[in-house]
């Protein structure tokens, strides 16, 4: 087997390429673990971007709603914002888990 590998080894174009391939895989900028690392941000990002889009697509939703309706908007501005009018006291209930 070794008498197999030997000719290989003494070709000066395939010791280029092995380590060629030595040098791309673990000491270039873009060696496989800082690849492997930037497809982990990029899915973190993908998920983010998702969860961003549903959050504006829900705030656009409740931004229809307030505009349309002057009682919702009272109602929204009460219960996220605890806002009351001057005759009035707001008690706030948290309930334990």
């Amino acid at each position: 087997m070794l008498k197999k590998i030997i000719p290989y080894i003494k070709n000066k174009y395939s010791l280029t390429l092995i380590a060629f391939a030595i040098w791309i895989s673990f000491f270039d900028k873009n060696d496989l673990v800082s690849q492997m690392d930037l497809r982990k941000e990029v899915k973190k990002l993908e998920t983010e971007r998702l969860y961003f889009v549903t959050e504006i697509n829900k705030n656009k939703v409740d931004l229809k709603e307030l505009k349309t309706n002057p009682k919702n908007l009272e109602k929204f501005a009460r219960e996220k914002y605890l806002m009351k009018k001057d005759n009035e006291d707001v008690f706030v209930l948290i309930e334990k888990q």
